[in-house]
């Protein structure tokens, strides 16, 4: 080429935005495909560590410093196999405790449901979803207008979905709700002052749902039919995450397309994914949104404290992995196919406004599937069952398998988080560990199952003979059905939940401490490099010092073939998988004085008060245990 085109073709490369060189590079044809989503990836090895110190395994970490930033897959979408973050992002425990957290002032009203797009496999109807703050009903007959199932884009803004007039709620004094005074991080200081865990799991949900309650959400909500919660209040969510946030992520200089950030498009009905290599700096990043694209940021309790403080509450409610990724999208786009995914989602409006569309499970089959679909056209649809334009502080729910998808209008921008959890937490999940364990205790106790097959079985049994009236044929079934009748007399049930329970710890964020929470742990011990040597180093348990779990889900016991092994989150990573999984080999022992613990909780205990043979043993585990970060003492032990 001559030299004069290798300038002319620099000139014109110069005054093409990200998204026109990404094009060039990569090819029009570049079309991101979903692939389904796979099982939660396997633990690795692990160190072990007996109750004794100075032999606990790996070293201790901090839990508030903020680990370095890796490239592991999304902690709610793992290279868009795992709960999918589509049009609506993606990404899903009870004990409800003293006076709630408050409740914002809004109106409930049922929205009318309209008919879903074929179904959900002929069952019941699910219920219709809940509007707070509609305006009343005035519905004088006929059909609500609904908008055309095109594309992304402009138009008018849709009609919100017809309510039943039900009356007003409004707050009448009392403390003022939360989220008024603090923001989110106001509510999450106030939670921490809440001595028990769970309580906080708990009202922070009630907080998240509100004004609909915890358990009329449970009834009529979770895992059946969508919620739409209008607020009326732009600042309900203020602190949790902001563009602001989202750029100084990218500033941090740790964010890396396609693992920690996707750069996408729809248009015309075709999905793009518009990643280049390598890092995502702002000034690239921006360009892409300027022309157009959409930004999703997985994972960002990676890059924010607030995020992953929020988060690291919520899972010990859920009793499953809760993870998020935020979704910021230009006026007047989409950048994603409508789709379902398979975890329950709930969806943050945090600035802007954004138009979703939400329709019903078209089969049975789509009803709480296991995995997320591909990308679906606007001709697979139907009519959406629920369509509304989320502003800031509104809150949209849907179950897994609810197809959704979503688009900006032309005057705003739009920000939101989408909260999920429940990926692959159901009985058939716990039966895929449960029945291969009660099949092999079967084959090693009981004689029964390991007698050998009839010798001419292969002759009667089988496809072909599926047809053949066969004597032979009825007692080859009824021994089969008598067989796994019996198998669940071998099931190690407990067994296989604490290995489930295992796998939730491992996918578990390591939990966020309060000012008090840290001093009177290991991570405010005053150990220290003064005067050219150590000062404050030994850590002085006694009888008398009291002491008590730092969460009440932090730990598991699990009796393995290796011995009894005590599983921990303290030492977890805020990007998913980064550590394997922690965990001390505990003497049999001890297991008591775990469970004592356990059972004690949120009270502190003696260390006396252990149920250990001899005082040594009680000042052994105890020690252990407050070395890993997950004993505090009720008074800082040391103080300088």
């Amino acid at each position: 080429m001559a030299a004069g085109g290798v300038e002319e073709q620099r000139r014109q490369l110069g005054r093409l935005s990200a998204l026109s060189v990404y094009r060039r590079a990569a090819g029009a044809g570049r079309l991101e495909r979903r692939r389904r989503g796979t099982p939660l990836p396997a633990g690795g090895k692990r160190a072990k560590a007996r109750p004794r110190r100075g032999g606990a395994g790996s070293g201790g970490r901090q839990p508030e410093a903020p680990p370095p930033i890796a490239s592991p897959p999304s902690r709610v979408e793992r290279a868009e196999a795992r709960p999918r973050g589509g049009g609506a992002g993606s990404s899903g425990r009870q004990p409800e405790a003293p006076p709630p957290i408050a409740a914002p002032p809004s109106r409930v009203e049922r929205a009318e449901a309209r008919p879903g797009g074929g179904g959900a496999g002929g069952g019941e109807a699910p219920p219709p979803p809940i509007a707070a703050d509609i305006p009343e009903a005035k519905r004088q007959g006929g059909p609500e207008a609904r908008p055309r199932a095109g594309g992304a884009g402009g138009g008018k803004a849709p009609e919100p979905p017809i309510a039943a007039g039900i009356p007003e709620a409004k707050r009448q004094g009392g403390p003022r709700p939360a989220g008024e005074d603090g923001g989110v991080v106001g509510l999450l200081r106030r939670l921490g002052r809440l001595e028990d865990s769970r309580q906080r799991g708990a009202e922070l949900f009630r907080w998240l749902v509100s004004p609909v309650s915890p358990g009329e959400f449970l009834g009529r909500h979770w895992e059946r039919a969508p919620l739409l919660v209008r607020r009326g209040d732009p600042g309900y969510y203020a602190g949790l995450f902001s563009t602001a946030d989202f750029d100084a992520a990218l500033r941090g200089g740790q964010v890396d397309f396609g693992t920690h950030l996707d750069v996408t498009s729809y248009a015309e009905g075709v999905r793009e994914t518009h990643n280049p290599s390598g890092r995502a700096l702002p000034a690239v990043v921006w360009d892409f949104y300027q022309n157009g694209c959409s930004l999703r940021l997985l994972s960002p309790q990676t890059f924010s404290h607030t995020v992953w403080h929020f988060l690291s509450i919520l899972q010990e409610h859920f009793g499953s992995m809760a993870g998020a990724n935020t979704y910021l999208t230009p006026p007047g786009t989409q950048g994603f196919a409508p789709h379902y995914d398979d975890i329950e989602a709930f969806v943050l409006q945090l600035e802007g406004k954004k138009h979703w569309r939400v329709y019903s499970p078209r089969t049975g089959a789509e009803v709480l599937p296991q995995f997320s679909s591909a990308n679906l056209t606007q001709a697979e649809l139907g009519e959406p069952m629920l369509e509304t334009v989320l502003e800031a502080g509104d809150l949209l729910y849907f179950p897994r398998g609810f197809i959704h998808q979503g688009d900006c209008l032309p005057d705003a921008h739009s920000l939101h988080i989408t909260v999920s959890s429940y990926q692959r937490n159901t009985w058939g999940d716990l039966l895929e560990k449960l029945l291969p364990a009660a099949l092999q205790m079967a084959l090693e106790e009981d004689v029964e199952y390991r007698q050998g097959l009839p010798m001419d079985y292969l002759g009667y049994m089988g496809v072909a003979n599926s047809d053949s009236a066969d004597a032979r044929r009825t007692a080859f079934m009824e021994k089969v059905q008598s067989l796994i009748k019996k198998l669940i007399r071998y099931a190690p049930i407990d067994a296989a939940v604490d290995q489930r329970a295992k796998s939730f710890l491992h996918d578990c964020l390591p939990p966020v401490l309060t000012q008090s929470e840290k001093v009177q742990s290991v991570y405010g011990f005053p150990a220290r490099w003064q005067d050219g040597g150590p000062r404050d180093v030994d850590i002085l348990i006694t009888k008398d010092t009291e002491v008590r779990l730092l969460r009440h889900g932090i730990i598991r016991l699990c009796n393995e073939e290796a011995g009894v092994m005590l599983y921990y989150t303290t030492e977890n990573s805020r990007v998913y998988h980064k550590e394997e999984p922690k965990f001390l080999e505990i003497d049999p022992e001890y297991t008591d004085s775990i469970e004592f613990l356990l059972s004690s909780y949120p009270n502190h205990v003696s260390v006396d008060s252990l149920p250990c043979e001899t005082l040594e043993d009680k000042i052994s585990v105890a020690t252990l245990l407050f070395e890993k970060g997950i004993l505090t003492t009720k008074k800082p032990l040391l103080q300088v």
